[in-house]
């Protein structure tokens, strides 16, 4: 076994490809799901971040193991192929070399981990490292499981549906993500590009991502959904409302929206990054969480 930097142009598919394979459907969530990598790497906040630091784990077969951060430096993530954890020892030696950082809520340099709950090896492993535990940051993941017909939900008169494939007006776009994320301020036009970038990602999908529509025109609410390839297993990313149209019910229309969209192409596991009660009213239910170690390093 050998552990390398990652190589973005000759890894990021190859990285996605491996998450896609090591996913387990009906064993929880401790890898990533392939849509949150790519979201990651298409998203404006992953500019200037030093991704070479990465390590990949590779045996005589190929890819076994990778040890990253999302868009914080410092505080990093695991993703280990089942049966291969032999190589976790190694790829934390590579994180304590490569991949601390100084970090604004610690006020030093430290290095950080996400642990499944459900990982009582690996929590031994970062504990026996000089890792502590702060409960207080945490990372919840809830699915829907389709089973049946997908609920609907009505919208107040003359709101409707729509596919960015039927409409997709990046003007609009920024404005309610800008805002539906709690921005002050205009939308800025600079955000534009980072817009279309993301729609660049090899599997965005503009037929999956669903905007309700105010009678003026306004993106009122945005449901960005991602299909993992060659599964029965989709992603919610972003979800967000313009403050001037919440609980209007319209984030729950375009999910739910999103989802029937999904099942009918045999969809069955819809996974979020949440554990917010709006999700939680909708029929997702908190199947992992991951907690944070930290060690510090000065």
């Amino acid at each position: 076994m050998a552990i390398r930097a990652y190589d973005h142009q000759a890894d990021f598919e190859v990285v996605g490809d491996f998450l896609v394979d090591i996913h387990r459907p009906g064993h929880g969530l401790r890898t990533w799901l392939q849509p949150r990598w790519e979201y990651m790497h298409y998203h404006s906040l992953s500019d200037g971040l030093p991704f070479e630091r990465f390590g990949i784990a590779e045996d005589g077969h190929g890819m076994v193991g990778l040890i990253h951060f999302e868009h914080n430096p410092g505080f990093n993530y695991l993703q280990v192929r089942p049966g291969c954890e032999g190589v976790v020892e190694g790829l934390l030696d590579w994180a304590e070399a490569h991949l601390g950082g100084r970090s604004i809520t610690f006020g030093r340099r430290v290095i950080g981990l996400f642990v499944d709950d459900t990982d009582s090896l690996l929590e031994e492993s970062v504990n026996q490292r000089g890792f502590v535990l702060h409960a207080e940051h945490t990372e919840e993941h809830a699915r829907y499981v389709v089973d049946g017909p997908v609920d609907s939900a009505r919208l107040p008169q003359g709101f409707r549906l729509l596919s960015l494939d039927e409409h997709n007006d990046f003007e609009k776009i920024n404005r309610v993500l800008w805002r539906g994320f709690n921005h002050e301020g205009p939308p800025p036009s600079e955000e534009i590009p980072a817009r279309k970038r993301a729609q660049l990602a090899p599997n965005f999908r503009r037929d999956l991502t669903i905007v309700a529509v105010a009678p003026n025109g306004d993106y009122a609410s945005f449901a960005g959904m991602w299909r993992v390839k060659d599964r029965a297993v989709a992603y919610v990313e972003p979800v967000a409302t313009d403050p001037t149209y919440r609980r209007m019910g319209l984030a729950r229309a375009a999910v739910l929206e999103s989802i029937r969209r999904v099942a009918a192409e045999g969809v069955r596991d819809v996974w979020v990054g949440s554990d917010q009660e709006f999700y939680l009213t909708m029929g997702f239910e908190i199947e992992t969480r991951t907690r944070l170690w930290v060690k510090p390093l000065d």
